[in-house]
């Protein structure tokens, strides 16, 4: 018998979150970007990413945040991490158009450094899971921050038929 969705519980899986160090190469990209639009002229360019960076960062610091608070409940609903994350996500994209219209055609450099983030983000939490893949995983599982379970569940041993 399955679950409904409706009825199925809440579960995050810890991943490899670094804050300061996004932040520290949030940084150091956002020197390398005003460089090189200081070189083509266009300094400001440089600045905007950065803002859009920090964004980035400010989201997922967001993220982070909510995700805790709402696994934290007795009850965690699904639809409320729904409307945090399409409010807190619109909230910061209408943040950034506003600021790519003001000051255009500069400001669009907020929306470049919000997009590039994502990747950064990804690279920067995708990277040390797959070398820890790849050195070992986990033999258990692992309780993280609001009790949420983390390490290889689901991860049984496969053959080459499964697929």
């Amino acid at each position: 018998m399955t679950t409904p969705a409706q009825d199925a519980p809440l579960v995050f899986p810890a991943v490899a979150f670094r804050p300061v160090r996004l932040f520290v190469i949030s940084i150091a990209v956002t020197a390398v970007v005003t460089a090189i639009a200081a070189y083509t002229g266009h300094p400001v360019v440089g600045a905007f990413f950065g803002v859009g960076l920090l964004l980035g960062l400010l989201n997922a610091l967001l993220v982070r945040r909510s995700v805790e608070s709402i696994t934290a409940r007795d009850h965690p609903l699904k639809r409320s991490m729904a409307i945090n994350s399409a409010s807190r996500v619109a909230l910061i994209t209408i943040l950034a158009l506003v600021i790519a219209f003001i000051f255009r055609p500069e400001g669009l450099g907020v929306v470049f450094g919000l997009a590039i983030f994502q990747v950064l983000l990804v690279a920067s939490t995708a990277l040390p899971v797959w070398k820890k893949l790849r050195t070992g995983a986990p033999s258990g599982l692992e309780t993280g921050p609001g009790g949420v379970l983390t390490g290889s569940e689901g991860m049984e041993e496969r053959g080459t038929g499964d697929d």
